[in-house]
């Protein structure tokens, strides 16, 4: 019989519960009551083994109501492609550059053209207009980084 770390175990009992569910609503402190471990105990488990790259997503809420979810999600297979865009963009994007971006990611067949169209109407000048062209391409750049971003999985 091989040994489990307590790590191990808490990870197949929180899988197991997720189970064919898309997600799971658990309580930190009664998961490490009935393993009788500290709760930062599974906090570690949930931040090292429930990662986007493992295919999940985690959030939490603090507090007397408080939970954490774990989300399974699907990854795209154009991480990569993502991630050098992600780069490219800085603190600061164009609109022509953004544009670009966004025909790339259609090209290589990331995105659908109504998806695309979505995103060119959220990252153009008219959108965006705030009066100060600076200010409108770095409000383009975190509007972009994050759909990018979110691209990256789908629920």
């Amino acid at each position: 019989m091989e040994n489990k770390s307590i790590s191990d175990v808490i990870e197949a009992y929180l899988k197991e519960i997720l189970g064919n569910s898309a997600q799971i609503e658990i309580r930190r402190s009664e998961i490490a009551n009935h393993f009788d471990v500290v709760p930062s105990q599974i906090n570690y488990v949930i931040k090292t083994r429930f990662t986007i790259q493992n295919g999940y997503l985690v959030k939490s809420k603090r507090g007397g109501g408080g939970y954490i979810r774990i989300e399974r999600v699907n990854l795209l297979d154009n991480v990569d492609v993502l991630n050098s865009l992600i780069q490219a963009i800085g603190d600061s994007i164009r609109e022509r550059d953004a544009f670009a971006i966004v025909q790339t990611l259609y090209d290589e067949k990331v995105i659908t053209r109504r998806e695309g169209d979505l995103m060119l109407v959220a990252l153009s000048k008219q959108t965006l207009d705030v009066g100060n062209t600076t200010v409108e391409a770095q409000l383009r750049a975190r509007v972009l980084a994050s759909l990018l971003n979110r691209l990256r999985y789908e629920s």
